[in-house]
């Protein structure tokens, strides 16, 4: 007796640990079974290691990589290929932000219980291939990178990245000009923000600085700071906070870094998501940092300026402006069409329409609205950030605060020199071909 139930308990115990083990394996399977039907080595939908099935398209029905005899094929016309290509991939996948990478389980036709279909599927892209063609355009080979969207949708309308090659063709490795050609520099990369990085600054300030609209700040082009000399762009003497803003000035912006401290800098930075990684349609972005060092330190200083050790990644600086226009709430940004993100609240509507009018102040007063024709109700800010090695990244981000025209942008051009003389071009020439595609 003693025997027979031994053997029982070890039979449930067996029949327990074969359940146990085959829930475990469909669970895995329903939570990754689309990740490993996108194994290069599957045969049924790869070819020498290329996904051989599906259509890419944009959001007109441009297509923009699809397969023939076998063969991955691109876009007609190879400005369209080259602008387009950090959005959807290269055939061997060193473009993972890409939709032939991103979203091969769609691609194969994958369904949880049938599996991958021989036939393949389909994704149609948020983005509009001729205003990336336009922002390619714009770029006229600088590296950097392109951003544009619709705030109160999410859906990205423009994703250019540069350097970029046309896949029909390839590009020569050892030509430097094609370094990092495979990165994707809205998502993929981080840089030094410069003066964009106010923003934040501007909104920690709002809601921590009780007397910021009734201050003034005063600056003769510099400040020292522990030792250290601060330097600004001009000489602005006394100013409001709307006009510090608009100056950029960094003996103001300093002042107020050294005021609200590291951790409510760093507290902002995290809570406005410049420090956290984002999913774009599940493409991930790259993570930012920012690192304001001690209290009362020039790094502290430097840091409200974006200087320092800071950097962000484009796509979350279009969170923010895109927030900042949303009234405080932001609509979280996509790449399939028709696939629009839930809903986060950055800020405070209170303080989201004192940065609108901050940042419209800025283009009336300072970059001059003569720069923008037709871009009524334009909220910006540039940014000169400064790199080390005698260059500047040049950033423009902001949006058009119009119900009909709803576009939040971020332009960035690496070593490009100044926001204004170099970034702000290439955003008014996408936003004035988003605009006139509107007008039709």
């Amino acid at each position: 007796m003693k025997r027979i139930k031994t053997r029982a308990w070890a039979a449930l115990i067996l029949a327990a640990a074969l359940l146990f083990g085959t829930g475990v394996y469909v669970w895995r399977f329903a939570v990754n079974g689309r990740y490993w039907v996108g194994f290069s080595a599957n045969e049924s939908v790869y070819q020498n290691g290329a996904l051989a099935v599906g259509v890419v398209t944009d959001r007109n029905g441009v297509v923009l990589a699809d397969v023939k005899d076998g063969a991955r094929v691109y876009a007609d016309g190879a400005e369209t290929r080259i602008a387009c290509l950090h959005a959807v991939g290269d055939a061997a996948g060193n473009i993972g932000t890409g939709a032939l990478s991103a979203f091969s389980d769609r691609l194969s036709g994958y369904s949880l219980f049938s599996g991958a279909s021989g036939k393949g599927g389909s994704v149609t892209l948020s983005i509009d291939a001729e205003l990336n063609r336009c922002a390619w355009e714009a770029l006229s080979g600088r590296s950097g990178a392109v951003l544009v969207s619709n705030y109160e949708t999410g859906e990205v309308l423009c994703m250019v990245s540069s350097p970029s090659y046309d896949p029909n063709v390839g590009f020569d490795a050892e030509d430097p000009a094609y370094e990092g050609v495979y990165l994707n520099r809205a998502l993929s990369a981080v840089y030094t923000p410069g003066s964009v990085f106010k923003l934040l600054t501007i909104a920690a300030a709002i809601e921590r600085v009780d007397d910021l609209y009734t201050r003034t700040f005063f600056c003769d082009g510099s400040r020292e700071v522990n030792g250290h000399i601060l330097t600004c762009s001009g000489v602005h003497g006394s100013q409001t906070i709307e006009q510090a803003l608009a100056n950029s000035c960094n003996c103001a912006f300093a002042e107020l870094s050294l005021e609200l401290g590291a951790k409510t800098l760093e507290q902002y930075a995290d809570k406005l998501g410049f420090t956290r990684q984002h999913s774009l349609s599940g493409v991930y972005t790259a993570i930012g940092s920012i690192y304001a060092g001690e209290e009362g330190s020039a790094e502290l200083a430097w840091s409200g300026i974006g200087q320092a050790a800071d950097v962000i990644c484009p796509a979350a600086l279009l969170r923010y402006v895109s927030a900042i226009a949303g009234d405080g709430v932001l609509r979280e940004p996509s790449l399939v069409l028709g696939e629009s993100g839930g809903r986060t609240r950055l800020l405070s509507a209170d303080t989201a329409e004192k940065i609108k009018a901050m940042m419209n102040y800025n283009v009336v007063s300072s970059y001059g609205e003569w720069r923008f024709p037709g871009l009524t109700k334009l909220c910006a800010k540039t940014g000169t950030a400064e790199v080390g090695d005698g260059t500047s990244h040049a950033w423009f981000a902001g949006f058009l605060d119009d119900p009909e025209r709803p576009y939040a942008f971020v332009v960035v051009i690496e070593h490009g020199g100044g926001g204004l003389s170099a970034a702000s071009p290439v955003a008014n020439q996408v936003l004035q071909k988003l605009v006139e595609e509107n007008n039709k």
